[in-house]
Order: C-alpha cells, then sequence, then structure tokens
C-alpha cells in the first residue's frame, strides 16, 4: 500500500457548463482528492470525477470519505455516477463504507436577488434538501438498475455502502442562511480517523448556504480546499500556516464577456452574483498571505479557458508559490515540503 499525502487535483474546472475543449481549458468539473497511504478523501464530485479517480489510479474501494463544499450543481452533479457505478468495485468487500458529508436541508429558501419577483418553488415538498437527503434520493432514482444487478448478479447493495451525513454547524456560531450565512467562527471537527482530521468551516458564497471550507492534517502536511467563496477571513483563519491552499479564482473581466446577448439588467444580475460569491486571483493571493500558507493552488477556474497569465495575477500579493495545476496534476507533501508533479 502506497504510503504519504498525495493531492490530486482530479477536476479544476469551476461552473455548470458542459464543455470541455479548448474554450474550458480542457478541464473537468471540480473535484480535488488527497490520497493518504493508500486511503482517499474525496473534496467535491464535479462532471467526470469518476474518470478522474481512474486515471490517478485510485480504485472506489480506497475511498473512506467524501466531503462536498455546497451544493451547486457543477460540485455534486457526478456524485450520483460515482456512487452508482463506482459502488460496483465493492463486489466482495461488504464491510467497506464511504461517508459523504456535506451541507444540512438550507430550512429556508434564498432570498430573491433579481427583478422578477414572483419566483415559483422547484419541489416545494422539499425544496432545499440535505446531503443525507439528497444521497438516499439519487440512489433511490436508480432503484431499478441497483435491484436488478444485485438480484441477478450479486451486485453489493449501494445504498448501504454509501451514506450521506448533513454537517452539523455548531450553534455557538450564530449561523442563519439568509441573516448570518457568513458569521465569524472558528474551525471546526467534522471527521476523524486514524490517518486523518477534517475541520470545515462556513465561507462566504451567498445566497448558497452553507458553503463550506475543508481542512485535512495528517502526519504527513495539511491541504486546505476553499469551496467557492468571495474573500472570507474565516478561510484565512482555517488556512493558517497550511502547507498547500487550493482556492477558487475567477476572471471578471473574461466572465462579463461571455454574456454578450445580456441586457443590461440580466448583465447586472450576473456579474452582481459573481463579484457576491467568488474570488479574484489577486485577492486569492492576499487570503494566502495572510493565512501565512506555504504554497498556493489555483482551481475552480471561471472561465477555465482564460489565459494562464490571468492566474498570474495571484503573485502581486502572495509570496509563496504559487501554482495553476491541469487536470491529473499532484502535489506530494511530506514533512510539509509541497512538490508538483505535472499530469503526463
Amino acid at each position: 500500500m502506497k504510503s504519504g499525502m498525495t493531492i490530486h487535483a482530479l477536476g479544476t474546472a469551476g461552473g455548470p457548463l458542459l464543455r470541455r475543449g479548448i474554450a474550458n481549458g480542457h478541464r473537468r468539473g471540480i473535484a480535488t482528492a488527497v490520497e493518504v497511504d493508500g486511503h482517499t478523501y474525496l473534496i467535491d464530485c464535479g462532471h467526470g470525477v469518476g474518470l478522474g479517480l481512474a486515471e490517478a489510479g485510485l480504485a472506489p474501494t480506497s475511498l473512506r470519505a467524501v466531503f462536498i463544499t455546497h451544493q451547486h450543481s457543477d460540485h455534486v452533479i457526478d456524485l450520483n455516477s460515482l456512487m452508482v457505478l463506482g459502488g460496483l468495485a465493492f463486489r466482495g468487500k461488504p464491510d467497506l463504507r464511504v461517508r459523504v458529508f456535506g451541507p444540512a436541508d438550507r430550512g429556508a429558501l434564498p432570498e430573491v436577488q433579481h427583478a422578477d419577483k414572483d419566483v415559483e418553488v422547484i419541489f416545494p415538498q422539499s425544496p432545499t434538501p440535505g446531503t443525507a437527503e439528497m444521497v438516499q434520493r439519487l440512489l433511490q432514482a436508480h432503484a431499478t438498475d441497483l435491484n436488478d444487478r444485485r438480484r441477478d448478479s450479486g451486485a453489493p447493495d449501494i445504498s448501504k455502502i454509501f451514506t450521506g451525513e448533513d454537517i452539523e454547524i455548531p450553534a455557538e456560531a450564530g449561523y442563519h442562511p439568509n441573516d448570518a450565512n457568513h458569521p465569524q467562527m472558528q474551525p471546526f471537527e467534522v471527521y476523524a480517523d486514524e490517518l486523518v482530521k477534517v475541520t470545515a468551516i462556513l465561507v462566504q458564497h451567498r445566497p448558497v448556504a452553507p458553503a463550506f471550507a475543508f481542512r485535512i492534517d495528517s502526519a504527513y502536511g495539511s491541504v486546505v480546499v476553499s469551496g467557492d467563496t468571495a474573500p472570507s477571513q474565516n478561510l484565512v483563519r482555517l488556512a493558517e500556516h497550511c502547507d498547500l491552499l487550493f482556492h477558487e479564482a475567477i476572471d471578471l473581466e473574461a466572465v462579463a464577456r461571455s454574456y454578450p446577448n445580456a441586457t443590461p439588467a440580466e448583465l447586472e444580475a450576473s456579474m452582481g452574483h459573481h463579484r457576491r460569491a467568488h474570488t479574484t486571483p489577486q485577492d486569492a493571493g492576499a487570503i494566502a498571505q495572510q493565512a501565512n500558507a506555504a504554497n498556493l493552488a489555483l482551481h475552480h477556474l471561471v472561465p477555465a479557458g482564460s489565459p494562464a497569465e490571468t492566474w498570474q495575477g495571484a503573485k502581486e500579493q502572495f509570496g509563496g508559490n504559487l501554482f495553476v495545476p491541469c487536470d491529473g496534476d499532484s502535489f506530494e507533501i511530506n514533512a510539509g515540503v509541497v512538490s508538483h508533479h505535472e499530469n503526463g
């Protein structure tokens, strides 16, 4: 079994669009795997996560836990395929389990941000399901397949392998999905085993709530994944003195150009969201500098096809090592030393 700590950039593009060619920088949807002594901890399940795991040589059966930063589709869309297709690899391994941690039921719909206030609620019987309910619903939607395969060829009961768990935010944080979605708080533990400790904190991805960043500490070092966020002092606190910070980045000028047919009101509504909920490369560099992170890697790139020099703007604020990994790149951490390995 492989020893050490390796972070795999399985997918580095942000946003819900289905495109992977030159326009998207040949990047898959967002997903990051942390491998420690042969066991895998996965953060987010963007489009193509299963293929990313396979190309990295990470078997589904190496998974111990999955952590969902928030429930935007580009972060969870392939949780479905990971469980239903990846679950078949668990044949003959009845004792293995994969815990899926993520946001609880929001408890309230977000406030309408645009001019049209008459917005019909989709699935009003459960409009904001949490992670536990989401996992159950995804698997239930495939009950025909799961039952057929189990009865025909003895496939494993995937509903018992993958279990969703809602992250409980400490009451003292004073969190409220609309009124206080990003209160100043301390990191809190969400998972631990003999290899890692995983802590989380709320970040600012308005109107999404809750939205988490995660930190994974092992005997070899530490990595922090920001999730989607505007500049956040909570994130600075979580990332303090980490060995490697993976932070999202957005090219606001390029995003504005991607709405050529929008009316001024439509453009302002879209750009208002991006400004409220995301981070420029320069601001990501400032956050890494404030946190005294040793290394910064930009991912969840929006638009993912922006030229490489765009992301180098982080160097204006950050004095450490800056990386802009491609899909399949990896980082080894050992005693606080980070080594970058390019795919291929």
